[in-house]
Order: C-alpha cells, then sequence, then structure tokens
C-alpha cells in the first residue's frame, strides 16, 4: 500500500516517513511548491540521502498569495501556516489512499485539529497520520539515533518548509518577512547514523 508523505526534509517528516516504510508502506515524499522560489531542493537532497522518491507538488500560487496576506492581516503567521498546511495536505488525499505529515503533539502549527482531521477522511476516503502521539523530547531522542541531522540558521537555501515562499512572496507584496518570522535554527536530515 503507498504512503504519501509530505516532506520538509526536516527530522520530524524523515521520521514519519522511515516509520511507515518500516511498517511495510510504500513511501514517496512530497514538497509542496508554489512555484515562487525552488524551495524545494534541500528536501530533495534530505529524500536522496535517505533512499526515498521525492516529488514536488505543485501547488496553485493563489493559496501562497492568500496564506502571505492572512499573516499581513494578522501580524504573525500561525493562521497563515496552518491555511497553507491545510491545503497542501487536502491536495495529497486527492490522490492518495494514505496521507502523513511530521506534525507533532505538541506542534502549535502547522497542526489539524481532530475535527479536521475526520472531515479530511470522511471528505476524501483517506488516511490521515501524524506524530500526535509524539512530543517533542521523544522525537527528538529517536531522530538522533537515527539521523544525521544539520542545524543551520532558517533561509531559503536550507530549508524546504512552507515559510521559505511565504517569506518570498511577502517580501514581492512590499512587507518585510523579518518583521513577521525571526531569526531561528532549523534541523535538516542528511543522512542516516551510520
Amino acid at each position: 500500500m503507498k504512503a504519501a508523505v509530505l516532506y520538509s526534509g526536516g527530522k520530524d517528516s524523515s521520521f514519519v516517513a522511515v516509520m511507515l516504510e518500516r511498517l511495510g508502506l510504500d513511501v514517496e515524499l512530497y514538497t509542496a511548491n508554489f512555484g515562487v522560489y525552488d524551495s524545494y531542493i534541500p528536501a530533495q537532497k534530505s529524500a536522496q540521502s535517505l533512499g526515498f522518491k521525492h516529488n514536488v507538488l505543485e501547488m496553485d500560487t493563489d493559496i501562497l498569495r492568500a496564506t502571505c496576506e492572512k499573516i499581513l492581516e494578522d501580524g504573525f503567521p500561525n493562521d497563515g501556516i496552518k491555511y497553507i498546511h491545510q491545503m497542501a495536505v487536502e491536495e495529497l488525499a486527492k490522490t492518495h489512499d494514505i496521507i502523513a505529515d511530521g506534525t507533532r503533539r505538541d506542534d502549535r502549527t502547522p497542526k489539524l485539529s481532530i475535527n479536521q482531521i475526520k472531515s479530511l477522511e470522511d471528505r476524501f476516503d483517506t488516511q490521515y497520520i501524524n506524530l500526535d502521539s509524539f512530543g517533542h523530547k521523544s522525537v527528538k531522542m529517536i531522530t538522533e539515533s537515527l539521523f544525521e541531522i544539520s542545524k543551520e540558521r532558517s533561509n531559503r537555501d536550507t530549508s524546504s518548509d512552507f515559510e521559505v515562499e511565504i517569506r518570498e512572496m511577502i517580501a514581492e507584496m512590499g512587507s518585510d518577512p523579518l518583521e513577521i518570522f525571526p531569526e531561528h535554527y532549523q534541523t535538516r536530515v542528511i543522512g542516516y547514523k551510520e
């Protein structure tokens, strides 16, 4: 049975991909891209280092624009990122029986609510899997024993999460993304531990 994992190249989405593969599923990784910037490249490299097939999930730029407008209106990114994540999950649900992502129990955003998950599964006749039973400490412990992980300042060349293209479009819209997104460091999987 096939499973499609919404993939950023980070430890959480890498963990769920490996877990599903080891449970016997045929796993393919998908990184959302909206055509503003080739933000999928770091995730593609991470997928390759783990031996997974990687796909670019080409998404409508209007979704990215609506996300950016929401973020600019709110003055903070949480609801915008929840929206863009939900749209990407729904896009995968249109064509896959099993979809997964690396969201954890203690994530605030992106995060689907229980009602959103039930609705998704009912509307698309799909199964949705995440890491909801795992907290940050558990995922950190497991992934540090499983993967070689780099930790770098988040920027357009080291990250494949939604923020990359959101920042690009916000800048194109004439606003400074640094006023909304603080500088932070992000992990990226670069291979398995030996």
